[in-house]
């Protein structure tokens, strides 16, 4: 079995999955727009023709979903994501924190990269996109938490 998050964008999903698969260093398979499908598809409004409606990123053995969504099409599209996020691990600190740094360019950080109590490194962030990430680094065998 492989569980895979599916992203929801405004317009915005291929800028956001080329950004993903530069920072991540995965690949796009697939990048459909709404203007490829069956020419039945009620799709009106010319701006949609290029947003996709489906886009794969494989990253590893990993993948992301993503679509572009309207209004008209996801209830709550425009309100800030909620309830989920993004999830990296890494064994690498070093990697982690590329990665933290990079995806929280031109977005928000919610908790900055640093060591905690159950790893020596993690952070939180809603990228520029509206995606909330969590950035986490694995702890080695027999790694011990900084003592106060």
């Amino acid at each position: 079995m492989k569980i895979v998050t599916s992203l929801s964008f405004q317009g915005q999903c291929r800028e956001a999955f080329e950004f993903y698969a530069k920072v991540l260093g995965g690949r796009i398979t697939a990048a459909l727009p709404y203007g490829d499908g069956p020419p039945d598809m009620p799709i009106s409004d010319p701006k949609h023709k290029t947003w996709l409606m489906h886009c794969w990123l494989e990253v590893g053995d990993q993948a992301l979903m993503g679509a572009d969504m309207d209004v008209g099409w996801a209830r709550n599209i425009e309100k800030p994501k909620n309830g989920f996020d993004v999830t990296l691990h890494s064994p690498d600190v070093a990697e982690a924190r590329r990665w933290y740094d990079a995806l929280s360019e031109g977005g928000t950080a919610v908790m900055p990269f640093g060591e905690t109590f159950w790893s020596p490194g993690f952070g939180a962030l809603v990228d520029r996109f509206g995606i909330p990430w969590m950035v986490n680094t694995t702890p080695a065998p027999g790694w011990q938490p900084p003592r106060g």
